[in-house]
């Protein structure tokens, strides 16, 4: 068995495991493999001034885990200006929030560059490398400028969006150009695949080569959708631990009276949060008997809040809660309890458990978890009902949650309603299908089949 190399922004601890993520996902490969993670530090080295970046390497729980810091410039221009300043937002459809300077392409460039000489002493010839996501999509036209000959695999955990959306990043053509230095590049969703296919063939002049296979740019690569799961019984077995126990009986408790919605996410504008609430006013205007009887708790934790259009919408939240709490609430009810702070996730299980409903509402997702999350914690005797954007990537397969479109208040509104009123049968039979689905696509598999069509994808010559 080849040793698997992982690459990625951050590194996690696989011994940290239960924090969730990748360490979840490819704990036991990188580690029946002897192998490698490699990522940024975390560190910003004070200064300004662009450079090589300090290599540190650890051991943990047989993994060998490699990490390079970064300058105040390369970090400005390789993760706040490109990466979250300009892909982040036009893979999430918006143009109008991205900033296309000049030179952050150009540190993005630098900083991947910086990560392949890094990284390139530690590989070994037979090693499987496989990178995610959209800080490093030319790592491997860099490695291959250098020498590499492993294979390759990439995959983009957020949306691949069409092509006229893609065409408007400056420099798109190089950008796209990369991804074909992969063997394998990897979707979370049909619909991102389908985009991609039709972005290589229309700008690319792409030669389809059957199955989901194309040639240019002298190259071939391979393309297929994966998507993502959870450890369904690890996060199970977290549902029905103490902190996820005491959570659980303190909030039923607290809310004996009540009907809980639950919301939880971090503070991004790709989350739909405003249009969440403004639906949730909706429904208390439409349906009067929620009144006094329903609760809405919106978790939103911390993120990126270094960025203006953060604290914008940070801004914009606390005026709508203030707003429905004002015209709504009673001296012994508030209809929305806002928490702008970080959630223990051994915690959260039982919060999930506690909800009559779940509203997951991206505007654009590449798939959430919170929605697979959800449905691992309900009991299925009396389970919640999961009611999730369409613009998810997780819609996609969870057929069975209550679909709606975010832009659309009233229906969502109209919707929440149904799910609050759902009789127990349908809530049952809904979530059983649900938990069977996300058992037949959990994480195990999401990285076996990676793997295994990494393996299988043709080398190229």
């Amino acid at each position: 068995m080849s040793r698997l190399v992982v690459v990625s922004n951050r590194v996690a601890d696989p011994r940290k495991g239960a924090a969730g993520g990748l360490a979840v996902a490819l704990g036991d490969s990188l580690a029946a493999t002897g192998g490698m993670w490699f990522g940024w530090s975390g560190t910003v080295v004070p200064g300004g001034a662009t450079g090589e970046g300090e290599v540190h390497v650890h051991q943990a729980a047989g993994v060998k885990l490699v990490t390079v810091d970064l300058s105040e410039d390369d970090h400005a221009g390789y993760y706040l200006g490109y990466s979250n300043g300009v892909l982040w937002p036009v893979f999430h459809y918006r143009l109008d929030l991205a900033r296309f300077d000049a030179g952050h392409i150009h540190t993005y460039r630098r900083v991947n560059q910086l990560f392949a000489r890094k990284l390139l002493p530690h590989i070994k010839s037979d090693d499987t490398i496989w990178v995610h996501d959209y800080h490093l999509i030319p790592l491997a036209a860099e490695l291959r400028a250098m020498g590499c000959k492993n294979r390759i695999g990439f995959f983009l955990h957020i949306p691949l969006p069409p092509r006229q959306v893609l065409a408007a990043i400056p420099q798109h053509e190089w950008l796209m150009r990369a991804l074909f230095a992969y063997d394998l590049i990897g979707f979370q969703a049909d619909a991102d695949l389908e985009n991609f296919s039709r972005y290589v063939q229309a700008e690319a002049s792409a030669e389809a080569l059957g199955g989901q296979r194309f040639r240019a740019f002298g190259r071939s690569v391979e393309a297929g959708a994966f998507p993502i799961g959870i450890d369904v019984d690890e996060f199970a077995a977290l549902t029905h631990a103490k902190d996820a126990d005491d959570m659980y009986e303190r909030i039923k408790t607290e809310y004996s009276r009540r009907k809980l919605l639950l919301g939880v996410e971090r503070l991004d504008y790709s989350k739909g949060l405003p249009q969440r609430l403004r639906a949730f006013k909706a429904l208390l205007k439409k349906y009067p008997e929620n009144l006094n009887s329903t609760v809405l708790i919106q978790i939103a934790s911390p993120s990126r809040e270094d960025m203006g259009t953060y604290n914008d919408l940070k801004q914009e939240l606390e005026s709508l809660c203030g707003a429905i709490n004002g015209d709504f609430g009673e001296l012994d009810w508030m209809p929305v309890r806002y928490i702008h702070r970080n959630v223990s996730r051994k915690r959260l299980p039982g919060l999930y458990r506690v909800a009559r409903v779940a509203l997951v509402t991206p505007l654009r997702d590449g798939m959430n978890l919170v929605a697979k999350e959800f449905i691992a914690a309900q009991d299925p005797a009396d389970p919640g009902v999961l009611v999730l954007s369409r613009f998810a990537g997780a819609a996609e397969r969870l057929k069975d949650a209550l679909l709606v479109n975010p832009y659309d208040t009233d229906g969502t509104a109209d919707t929440i309603q149904q799910a609050l009123q759902m009789p127990l049968a349908e809530r049952q039979m809904r979530h059983q299908r649900l938990l069977a689905q996300i058992r037949l696509q959990d994480v195990h598999w999401w990285r076996r089949s990676f793997l295994q069509a990494l393996a299988d994808a043709p080398v190229n010559a």
